[in-house]
């Protein structure tokens, strides 16, 4: 199997737009049903062996504690309640409207109840979840072909993290913005502008230098690994990357370290491409930062001082 078959976006942009509706959906139940953690980190999602989880939610008294599943390999949302009981349905075939009504049947079945803003996010339309029969493109083998990506993705992310020693976040995919990410904290609390939306206020209330995967969207139009410091130092962009296919480039006012997946393919070595090029956009965040970046050290996550391998 290959560890990074292609997907370019022109291949599968009616199976995305459908998936990331069908995620948002999920997500907005799980934002409504957790308990709210710095910087969102109660609301993306994770990888299972199967495709994509919430995680536990609910509980405590409040409603039955439930966890919804994309299981990526079957095709199937599955539902599952504390006590045993247990609901699922075929991904394929769905519109988002059709999936929208199905799941909230599911829940309403178990007693559930999460109030959620049924509206997309960021995908440049604002038809309710519950009309949209336009988008119905769930293409099962288009979509595991994502989920394996992801899957290999989130490993290399996971092995970059480990070699830093402070406050780290998980490795989750964002279903509002279809990416997954990691994000290093220096340290630095920053005071954000009021005029700032409450979302990226609390996402950005620390400095951080953040690495991640996008599958591609319509300003750039083609996967990527990526890296950013934020906020931006003076003169980031003028800092070293490597290999010599990275970038810097513009973006809202800042700058995005790019790696393009495709150039990862074709490497001779593309786990070791894509590490390489992390750790040179972390040396240039971590410079510019002032981040003592020896001192939060941990190669191979071992922070014990005796520990012999």
């Amino acid at each position: 199997m290959d560890m990074f078959p292609p997907l370019p976006l022109e291949e599968w942009s009616d199976a995305k737009e459908t998936m990331h509706r069908f995620a948002q959906i999920v997500g907005k139940v799980r934002l409504a049903a957790s308990d709210r953690r710095n910087h969102w980190w109660n609301v993306p999602f994770h990888l299972t062996g199967r495709g994509l989880t919430t995680r536990p939610m609910g509980g405590l008294g409040e409603m039955p504690l439930f966890c919804i599943d994309f299981d990526l390999v079957r095709h199937r949302l599955v539902v599952d309640v504390l006590d045993g009981r247990s609901a699922e349905f075929e991904l394929a075939g769905q519109s988002v409207a059709s999936f929208h009504a199905n799941l909230f049947a599911v829940l309403e079945g178990f007693g559930l109840r999460p109030e959620i803003r049924a509206v997309p996010f960021d995908l440049g339309d604002q038809v309710p979840f519950a009309e949209d029969s336009a988008h119905a493109a769930y293409d099962p083998a288009l979509i595991n072909r994502y989920w394996r990506i992801l899957s290999q993705v989130a490993r290399l992310l996971e092995r970059h993290a480990a070699g830093f020693a402070g406050k780290i976040s998980p490795v989750h995919h964002f279903w509002h913005t279809f990416d997954i990410a990691v994000s290093s904290f220096t340290g630095r609390v920053v005071s954000g502008a009021p005029q700032v939306d409450p979302v990226s206020r609390e996402a950005y209330s620390w400095e951080v230098i953040s690495a991640g995967f996008w599958f591609g969207d319509a300003e750039r139009p083609w996967p990527a690994f990526y890296s950013y410091t934020a906020p931006e130092p003076p003169g980031l962009e003028r800092e070293p990357l490597r290999p010599e296919q990275a970038e810097w480039l513009p973006a809202r006012g800042s700058h995005l370290a790019i790696l393009r997946y495709d150039d990862v393919r074709e490497a001779d070595d593309p786990v070791a491409t894509v590490l390489d090029f992390l750790r040179s956009a972390y040396t240039a965040g971590a410079k510019l930062t002032h981040l003592d970046a020896q001192k939060l050290a941990c190669p191979g996550g071992v922070t014990d001082p005796w520990y012999e391998p």
